[in-house]
């Protein structure tokens, strides 16, 4: 049996990260332990639980559409009375949704302990929009299966957490325009012979709950087994250690995977489209607007483009950021 030891303790390492080492004398917003005070659930909020429960999706949906910004954005600092960009600015902070172990778009830096990646600079941005400072910006760490209900319940004012936009969770919460395109793709030991998840008929394959790549496994014709983990980062602790067979998600998250794990590769084409959404109270339409206008300046002046190179350029060429549709 193969010893796969190392990466599992580079794993650990990377998903435990070295919060409140030595020599960080910065702020700390990474973790939110409550609700900040003065926050209002979205309407139609949930009981609070584990998870929100499946919805069926909205008729004549497009889940890519969102809603059209309303003009110039302000200046930083100068939100416009009543809006919730403005009970931001109050309180002092964005407070942002997100995971702690998705390599390359959130995850803890182990040697500063600071939450980091794609999706946390996409909430940078925001707060740079509303105070002129993009570290005004406060981490909460949430699961995948409480993305939805963190909105709901008003724990967030924004969730970036690789969330695809589907249209069952529109009925939920409102998504900004899309912000990155992805598919799901497949992680197996590098001695596999699968071509692709077709290929795992009756295989264990990992992914989080509460995401929509667990639910794709079952949608598979082979009938891999789908197996639920509270977390990626769980994922692949589990197929480390010969738990699963594999892992599914979306083909950027997975290249970060096989980038800590020697024994592992991605295979097969892309078999679902995932668009990348962030999620906001459907009570606050105007910060979604907001938030489009902030992406829409991001695509038109470099910025997206940047952030993309920063965190994803090791996987080829800045793809045109995708396109915004609006309702």
């Amino acid at each position: 049996m193969r010893t796969r030891l190392a990466p599992i303790v580079a794993t650990l390492a990377l998903l435990l990260g070295a919060a409140g080492c030595a020599g960080d004398s910065s702020p700390r917003y990474d973790e939110v332990t409550a609700a900040p005070t003065g926050r209002q659930p979205g309407p139609g909020s949930a009981t609070p639980g584990s998870s929100t429960p499946a919805k069926p999706a909205v008729e004549n949906c497009n889940p890519r559409a969102s809603l059209r910004p309303a003009g110039a954005l302000p200046q930083p600092g100068k939100m416009p009375s009543g809006t919730w960009m403005a009970k931001v600015h109050a309180r002092g902070r964005l407070v942002l949704g997100t995971s702690q172990d998705t390599l390359l778009f959130s995850s803890r830096n182990p040697l500063t302990g600071k939450v980091e990646g794609f999706d946390v600079d996409m909430g940078r941005m925001i707060a740079q929009a509303i105070f002129g400072d993009p570290d005004r910006l406060q981490i909460k760490v949430i699961g995948y299966n409480e993305r939805v209900n963190s909105v709901l319940k008003g724990e967030v004012d924004v969730v970036a957490d690789t969330m695809t936009a589907n249209c069952a969770r529109w009925k939920d919460v409102d998504f900004s325009s899309i912000y990155y395109e992805a598919g799901q793709k497949v992680l197996v030991n590098r001695d596999s012979t699968a071509k692709g998840i077709e290929d795992l008929g009756g295989k264990k394959i990992c992914a989080a709950a509460g995401s929509t790549s667990y639910d794709n496994i079952g949608t598979v014709k082979s009938k891999p087994i789908a197996v639920a983990k509270a977390s990626f980062g769980d994922c692949l602790v589990a197929f480390q250690q010969n738990e699963v067979d594999a892992i599914s998600t979306d083909d950027t998250i997975l290249a970060g995977m096989a980038a800590q794990d020697p024994y592992a590769k991605v295979i097969g084409e892309r078999y679902t489209e995932e668009p990348y959404g962030m999620a906001i109270s459907k009570g606050h339409p105007e910060f979604t607007r907001f938030v489009n206008a902030v992406l829409e300046k991001a695509r038109q002046d470099g910025t997206w483009a940047r952030t993309y190179e920063k965190w994803l350029g090791r996987f080829g060429p800045v793809p045109q950021p995708p396109g915004a549709q609006y309702r």
